[in-house]
Protein backbone atom coordinates (compact mmCIF):
# COMPACT_ATOMS: atom_id res chain seq x y z
CA UNK A 1 0.00 0.00 0.00
CA UNK A 2 1.28 3.56 -0.84
CA UNK A 3 -0.18 6.90 0.09
CA UNK A 4 1.79 9.65 -2.27
CA UNK A 5 0.81 13.45 -1.98
CA UNK A 6 1.97 16.10 -4.25
CA UNK A 7 0.99 19.50 -4.92
CA UNK A 8 2.45 21.44 -1.92
CA UNK A 9 4.12 24.80 -1.46
CA UNK A 10 4.46 28.32 -0.74
CA UNK A 11 1.64 30.45 -1.17
CA UNK A 12 0.47 33.96 -0.86
CA UNK A 13 -2.68 34.72 1.49
CA UNK A 14 -5.64 34.66 -0.72
CA UNK A 15 -3.97 31.89 -2.95
CA UNK A 16 -5.15 28.63 -4.30
CA UNK A 17 -3.15 25.40 -4.16
CA UNK A 18 -4.18 22.01 -5.56
CA UNK A 19 -2.97 18.76 -3.42
CA UNK A 20 -3.53 15.06 -5.08
CA UNK A 21 -2.78 11.59 -3.45
CA UNK A 22 -1.79 8.97 -5.55
CA UNK A 23 -2.73 5.51 -4.03
CA UNK A 24 -1.99 1.94 -5.08
CA UNK A 25 -1.49 -1.37 -3.90
CA UNK A 26 -5.15 -1.38 -2.50
CA UNK A 27 -8.41 -1.55 -4.31
CA UNK A 28 -8.87 2.26 -4.23
CA UNK A 29 -12.44 2.76 -5.29
CA UNK A 30 -13.69 0.68 -1.69
CA UNK A 31 -12.69 3.04 0.64
CA UNK A 32 -13.14 6.38 2.08
CA UNK A 33 -10.04 8.60 1.91
CA UNK A 34 -9.31 11.48 4.13
CA UNK A 35 -7.18 14.56 4.33
CA UNK A 36 -5.56 15.36 7.49
CA UNK A 37 -3.30 18.27 8.42
CA UNK A 38 -0.61 19.13 11.29
CA UNK A 39 0.03 22.70 11.92
CA UNK A 40 3.74 23.47 13.41
CA UNK A 41 3.50 22.33 17.26
CA UNK A 42 -0.26 21.37 17.08
CA UNK A 43 -1.81 18.18 16.67
CA UNK A 44 -2.81 16.57 13.49
CA UNK A 45 -6.63 17.27 13.15
CA UNK A 46 -9.18 16.38 10.05
CA UNK A 47 -9.50 18.01 7.37
CA UNK A 48 -12.02 16.72 5.43
CA UNK A 49 -13.54 12.76 4.06
CA UNK A 50 -14.88 11.70 0.87
CA UNK A 51 -16.84 8.13 0.81
CA UNK A 52 -15.64 5.24 -1.38
CA UNK A 53 -17.89 6.61 -4.99
CA UNK A 54 -17.87 9.98 -3.65
CA UNK A 55 -21.70 10.10 -2.41
CA UNK A 56 -20.86 11.82 0.68
CA UNK A 57 -18.55 13.97 1.48
CA UNK A 58 -18.01 16.17 4.96
CA UNK A 59 -15.58 18.86 6.05
CA UNK A 60 -13.68 20.60 8.95
CA UNK A 61 -15.71 23.68 10.20
CA UNK A 62 -11.81 25.57 9.42
CA UNK A 63 -12.09 25.04 5.55
CA UNK A 64 -16.00 24.91 4.57
CA UNK A 65 -16.55 26.47 1.61
CA UNK A 66 -13.03 26.86 1.08
CA UNK A 67 -11.36 23.42 0.41
CA UNK A 68 -12.91 20.81 -1.98
CA UNK A 69 -12.27 17.30 -1.88
CA UNK A 70 -12.88 14.99 -5.02
CA UNK A 71 -11.90 11.58 -5.90
CA UNK A 72 -11.14 9.93 -9.16
CA UNK A 73 -11.25 6.32 -9.15
CA UNK A 74 -10.09 5.58 -12.16
CA UNK A 75 -7.02 7.07 -11.44
CA UNK A 76 -6.73 5.98 -8.02
CA UNK A 77 -6.24 9.39 -7.18
CA UNK A 78 -8.43 11.82 -4.57
CA UNK A 79 -7.61 15.63 -4.44
CA UNK A 80 -7.67 18.81 -1.79
CA UNK A 81 -8.32 21.59 -3.81
CA UNK A 82 -7.59 24.65 -1.59
CA UNK A 83 -8.77 28.06 -2.02
CA UNK A 84 -8.63 31.43 -0.14
CA UNK A 85 -5.88 30.26 1.53
CA UNK A 86 -4.72 31.69 5.13
CA UNK A 87 -1.72 31.91 6.90
CA UNK A 88 -3.29 29.28 9.37
CA UNK A 89 -3.87 26.89 6.82
CA UNK A 90 0.17 26.99 7.15
CA UNK A 91 0.35 22.60 7.99
CA UNK A 92 1.94 19.02 6.68
CA UNK A 93 -0.93 17.75 4.57
CA UNK A 94 -1.12 13.96 4.59
CA UNK A 95 -3.63 11.51 3.29
CA UNK A 96 -5.04 9.04 5.13
CA UNK A 97 -7.12 5.68 4.72
CA UNK A 98 -8.44 2.94 6.90
CA UNK A 99 -8.57 -0.45 6.28
CA UNK A 100 -9.87 -3.28 8.15
CA UNK A 101 -8.44 -7.07 8.76
CA UNK A 102 -10.00 -9.87 11.03
CA UNK A 103 -11.73 -6.88 12.59
CA UNK A 104 -8.72 -4.99 13.47
CA UNK A 105 -8.11 -1.45 11.84
CA UNK A 106 -4.95 -0.97 9.56
CA UNK A 107 -4.37 2.66 9.06
CA UNK A 108 -2.19 3.72 5.88
CA UNK A 109 -0.81 7.74 5.88
CA UNK A 110 1.08 9.19 3.02
CA UNK A 111 4.30 11.32 3.80
CA UNK A 112 2.84 14.16 4.01
CA UNK A 113 3.41 17.57 1.71
CA UNK A 114 3.88 20.59 2.88
CA UNK A 115 2.07 24.03 2.84
CA UNK A 116 2.91 26.81 3.54
CA UNK A 117 0.75 29.94 3.57
CA UNK A 118 2.56 33.54 3.93
CA UNK A 119 3.26 36.71 2.52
Amino acid sequence: VQLVESGGGLVQPGGSLRLSCAASGFTFSSYDMNWYRQPPEKERELVATITDEGGAINYADSVKGRFTISRDNAKNTVYLQMNSLKPEDTAVYYCYFRAWADYRPRDYWGQGTQVTVSS
